[in-house]
């Protein structure tokens, strides 16, 4: 918060885009949420089970879960890469949309795998309380810790072009 408030008072331009990197994201999260419940809806109504899987020798995850949200996050990424590269960071287009794109890649990868690791940590302890619906409320706090990570390393590093102010 304390960010917030000195970014509002020293640089009314970076604060205009961090805005803007919020509106974008609230499109991103419809997106990811409205994708995420309508595939675990589709595959609760056709009786669909993927069972669960074992990553990396100690990581259980729920197959359903991780593979909707997997499409739901790609789905939300495309959009927020759009619209930041057009609207919140117009500048950056100097940049090669190339190297641009796989840094931004590289980057909601890594965003990923937190949102994957948060949200299949968080489900069964919110399952008790909410039932089938708890990934909703895991997904929340995924979507805030990734947001944070994917503002600040995609303007620094993918968006490194704009200079603060500009």
């Amino acid at each position: 918060m304390t960010y917030l408030i000195a970014l509002a008072r020293d640089n009314r331009k970076e604060f205009e885009r961090f805005l803007k990197f919020m509106v974008v994201g609230t499109i991103g999260a419809v997106v990811d949420f409205g994708i995420l419940n309508a595939l675990k809806l589709a595959f609760r109504a056709h009786n669909v089970d993927l069972g669960m899987w074992h990553l990396l020798g100690r990581l259980t995850v729920e197959g359903n879960l991780t593979l909707a949200n997997t499409i739901s996050f790609t789905t939300a990424v495309i959009s927020n890469f759009t619209w930041n590269r057009f609207w919140t960071y117009p500048e950056s287009r100097s940049k090669p949309l190339a190297g641009q794109l796989g840094q931004f890649f590289v980057v909601n990868i890594a965003g990923l795998a937190i949102n994957l690791t948060v949200l299949n940590a968080l489900d069964p302890f919110f399952k008790p309380f909410l039932g089938f619906y708890s990934y909703n409320a895991a997904k929340a706090i995924a979507t805030v810790v990734v947001m944070f990570w994917n503002f600040f390393v995609n303007r620094f590093w993918t968006y490194s072009d704009v200079k603060l102010g500009q």
